[in-house]
């Protein structure tokens, strides 16, 4: 591209299928070999997003405001009168005028509803992340008794307000989790197999692909032995059996599946679309194939549609890995290059990666 500008416009022509079947072609092709160019894709869509949301509510206001100025307000008021006859007249003289202002308002707001897709996503999409409400859980009198009893090793008295799930990076201390799960947060906590919470900081987030890199600040925690599993560079095959780690509840839970697209939520090429069954308190989980290779980050769900979920490629993670200043870390993050998992079953698999799958806890 010869200009930023020029770039700019390219995309928003992506954007709105302006482009040839040729010229979209080679832009696809452009955005896969570039990560700076699919970034600045993704942030520019949510840019004239909320651009257009914002118009929209503007014309609504004005259509409303424009309904309104049907009735004759001060008419009614002098006219209004206890008496079932002076009601009958005023609704027969009236009522021309605010049936026409009640349609042309409910016209209105259903027009703005259906162009803006609000049916879609709520009604017949509900694409929905995956963070956990933790004070909306009941948990039992046992449950409540064993956090009192744990309480001086186990970091805050209370669950937190969200939380979500997150899995090492490398043995010292460094993990990852989706950033809708920990953004706005005062604190956040990792707990692990054991029960133990550790006080962790925010290193890096990349709102963009959904990521947050946390490091274990707490005096207590001890250095992992050597992580079991890689990070996959390249992509994965359509059909792939893939399974999950995660804390939908207050232990381990895993799921498995395929992967059913190589895009993700309407067409997204940042994540894949999954056939499996998660719950809220999944985001942030880690997506691994058959091998113990961490092929992405679980993250949102389709609500409407039974088993559809939705995973950041690890490509994506790499990437923002990457981009990290160097000054953030305190020590230098070094990704594990042997997997240790591929060829044991399923079972010892999981057995193995236990103490590497940490509860988020969002304060």
């Amino acid at each position: 591209m010869n200009s930023e500008l020029e770039l700019i416009n390219k995309i928003e022509a992506y954007l709105r299928g302006e482009l040839s079947a040729e010229e979209q072609t080679a832009f696809e092709k452009l955005r896969s070999e570039d990560s700076t160019i699919d970034h600045k894709v993704v942030e520019h869509q949510s840019f004239l997003s909320h651009i257009t949301e914002y118009a929209e509510r503007k014309q609504l206001k004005a259509d409303m405001d424009a309904a309104h100025a049907l009735l004759d307000i001060e008419g009614i008021k002098e006219d209004i009168n206890p008496t079932s006859f002076k009601i009958r007249t005023l609704f027969n003289k009236y009522r021309f005028n605010t049936a026409i202002a009640a349609a042309v308002a409910i016209f209105t707001v259903f027009a703005t509803l259906f162009s803006t897709g609000y049916f879609n996503k709520t009604i017949t999409n509900n694409y929905s992340a995956l963070r956990r409400d933790i004070n909306s859980i009941k948990r039992s009198h046992n449950a409540l008794i064993k956090g009192i009893n744990d309480l001086p090793a186990k970091g805050p008295a209370n669950p937190g307000q969200f939380g979500g799930t997150g899995f090492a990076l490398s043995a010292d201390g460094y993990v990852v989790t989706n950033y809708h799960v920990v953004k706005d947060a005062d604190s956040v906590y990792v707990q692990n197999s054991e029960g133990t919470s550790f006080k962790v900081k925010q290193i890096y987030v990349d709102p963009a692909y959904d990521i947050a890199v946390l490091q274990i600040v707490d005096t207590g925690f001890k250095p992992l032995s050597s992580l079991p599993y890689t990070f996959k560079k390249s992509g994965s095959d359509l059909g792939e059996d893939v399974y999950t780690i995660g804390f939908p509840r207050d232990d381990h839970v895993v799921n498995r599946g395929y992967l059913s697209s190589l895009t993700g939520y309407n067409g997204d090429t940042v994540a894949y679309q999954v056939d499996i069954s998660v719950n809220p308190g999944n985001s942030g989980g880690p997506l691994l194939d058959s091998k113990g290779n961490v092929v992405g980050i679980i993250n949102a769900k389709q609500m409407e549609t039974e088993g559809a979920a939705f995973a950041i490629k690890s490509n994506y993670l790499l990437q923002s890995i990457e981009a990290i200043p160097q000054d953030s870390l305190s020590t230098k993050l070094l990704l594990n290059k042997k997997n240790t998992l591929a060829g044991l079953s399923r079972t010892e698999q999981i057995k193995k990666l236990k103490n590497y799958i940490f509860m988020v806890k969002v304060y």
